[in-house]
């Protein structure tokens, strides 16, 4: 609402400009000429918008993730099930045309969300919380921090302070290649748990994240906790996607803003942010129907090996991609797509929105 008024001042600033300057006499419109610059400068300098510190960007984005993961954990569970080597089978047998596969993909979520509650109990549908929340909560701020610091260094270093989809570009990528180098481990860790599907502590292949993290470095030697960061790389597609696409939304709604008179109540300060969140939304589906089979080889090089000939089945990305559709087919790089969108696009929404707020609240509290 701050920013909104404070276009509509700079406006009010411009137009008594415009109108003073026809009553001036000659005298004073030379002086107004001379100090034109001066002028103009003020004038960007009210219209600018203000500068959010780095490190607001990184506790907003941390408490943005949090409130995600909480609240699409279950989802979560069901798209990294669907996505794995163990339930390939599922949808295969069950699915002997292209439209019973599309029907049961839509329906598969709900249905092992009702199996997992009723075999492993309520619970189980939050396995892999822990690590999730490990891991969202340095990613997002790692991420939302890398992006806004690198954002303001190549708007400032290579276009004069001002952002383009060029500056957004580099900004989201170097962003993404960041957080994927500091946080695969914590997600390779969380995906093991959530496949680990027994029952009692004695079914099961590990009993806690620092279990799981004591058996990878003892079997897997330290190089197996990065598992699937190639996949991951590959990734960042996605987010690059997604923060492309979310500032050019957020740009078309500030632009038709300015073409409404706007009054600056709270009610339109409310409908403006949903609008940008729900824009977060919109852009995180596109961008996952785009890059979504890079999950599935993702969960197939972080998931338990396993064995073929005393070898591991998925040995690396370009392997993985080769294998997966050679011995599935296509149909197999879009395995829980359905349950990715329903845990992605309101997580998107959530997260980005409770970031904006963070932001706000933890600027306007330095001032």
């Amino acid at each position: 609402m701050s920013i909104d008024k404070n276009s509509k001042h700079t406006e009010d600033i411009k137009n008594d400009i415009l109108e003073s300057s026809e009553y001036l006499g000659n005298s004073e419109k030379s002086n107004y000429s001379s100090n034109k610059v001066l002028i103009e400068d003020e004038i960007k300098h009210i219209s600018k918008k203000p500068e959010v510190k780095p490190y607001v960007h990184f506790i907003a984005g941390g408490i943005g993730g949090m409130a995600g993961c909480v609240a699409t954990c279950p989802l979560d569970l069901v798209k990294t099930r669907l996505q794995s080597d163990g339930y390939k089978a599922y949808l295969h047998t069950k699915s002997p045309s292209t439209t019973m596969f599309i029907y049961n993909s839509i329906l598969s979520p709900f249905k092992i969300l009702g199996n997992v509650y009723k075999t492993e109990g309520f619970r189980a549908l939050f396995k892999g919380l822990g690590p999730g929340l490990i891991g969202s909560v340095p990613a997002r701020s790692i991420n939302f921090f890398t992006y806004g610091l690198t954002k303001d260094f190549y708007s400032k270093a290579f276009n004069n302070g001002q952002e383009n989809a060029k500056i957004h570009l580099l900004a989201a990528a170097s962003a993404g290649v960041a957080t994927s180098t500091a946080t695969n481990p914590i997600w390779l860790v969380k995906t093991r748990l959530q496949l680990d599907k027994g029952k009692t502590a004695s079914d099961k292949a590990y009993r806690n994240s620092w279990d799981c993290i004591t058996k990878i470095l003892k079997n897997e030697g330290i190089q197996g906790l990065y598992k699937g960061l190639s996949a991951s790389y590959l990734g960042s597609v996605e987010g690059v996607l997604q923060w492309i696409l979310y500032e050019q939304i957020k740009l078309v709604l500030e632009n038709s803003d300015k073409k409404i008179n706007d009054n600056g109540s709270n009610s339109d300060t409310l409908k403006k942010w949903a609008m940008r969140s729900g824009g977060a939304g919109i852009a995180k589906f596109v961008a996952s129907m785009i890059t979504y089979p890079h999950e599935v080889v993702r969960t197939r090089l972080r998931q338990q090996p396993v064995l073929v000939n005393g070898l591991p089945k998925y040995r690396g990305l370009f392997q993985t991609f080769a294998l997966v559709f050679r011995e599935e087919g296509i149909r197999s790089m879009y395995g829980g797509l359905t349950a990715h969108l329903l845990r992605t696009v309101p997580n998107s929404i959530i997260m980005f929105g409770t970031w904006e707020v963070m932001t706000i609240v933890l600027s306007s509290g330095n001032k």
